[in-house]
């Protein structure tokens, strides 16, 4: 199931075109524009929030989408619930990323249960993590990618400033399914030591598609 979405995705970027809340950059046309810029700039896949960005973005672009959906005030936020990731499947994501880390779901449904849902439905999950034993036991749990997506950002997992390749190494050596590095990417040199340590493939956002928060760093660093 999972074998030619995987092959075209081996050892290329992903590029998460997002914006967050009360950004001026979270606007469905100007988030499909960012999707086209990537594909533009070589991107193999995009990954995008939200339902009707993922609707818009796959009539827009010839490229595989992951699509999630943020929702919620804490806790599993990234595609909560089955609701959720069959709303994505439905516009027309390729893949959905959800959290599967050890935190309960809002709607009491296991992540096995979305896995289940999601390929009923004809698509694949990406399984967003925080931990090896989170990656190893979404992989058990029918995972088709894993993602170090939420390492350094759930209580539990250490805060990090870099790149978490030490949990990309530790799950490419564990698990069948492709490994895909996520989180703190922020310069080409890093996204290729992903790959090297085992990455099947690398997401990038914030260093490419986050003017606000690229503009407030440089401001920041002429005031220090």
């Amino acid at each position: 199931m999972t074998l030619p979405l995987a092959d075209t995705l081996k050892g290329r970027l992903i590029v998460s075109c997002q914006a967050p809340p009360g950004d001026p950059m979270r606007h469905t046309g100007t988030l499909v524009r960012m999707t086209l810029a990537a594909r533009a700039g070589g991107a193999a896949a995009v990954r995008v929030n939200d339902p009707e960005v993922v609707a818009a973005t796959v009539a827009a672009v010839d490229l595989p989408v992951i699509g999630l959906w943020k929702d919620g005030g804490g806790g599993v936020l990234i595609t909560p619930t089955v609701r959720h990731a069959l709303a994505l499947v439905e516009a027309g994501a390729a893949v959905v990323a959800a959290d599967a880390t050890a935190r309960p779901r809002p709607d009491g449904s296991t992540f096995a249960q979305l896995v289940e849902a999601v390929h009923a439905a004809g698509a694949l999950v990406m399984a967003d993590v925080s931990t090896f034993d989170e990656g190893r036991e979404a992989a058990a749990r029918g995972a088709d990618f894993v993602g170090t997506t939420l390492s350094g950002y759930v209580p539990g997992s250490p805060r990090r400033s870099a790149p978490d390749l030490a949990l990309v190494a530790d799950l490419a050596a564990a698990v069948s399914v492709p490994v895909i590095a996520e989180g703190r990417i922020a310069t080409p040199e890093q996204a290729a030591e992903a790959l090297a340590v085992g990455a099947h493939s690398v997401v990038v956002g914030t260093a490419i598609t986050a003017p606000t928060a690229l503009t407030r760093a440089f401001a920041a660093g002429l005031t220090s």
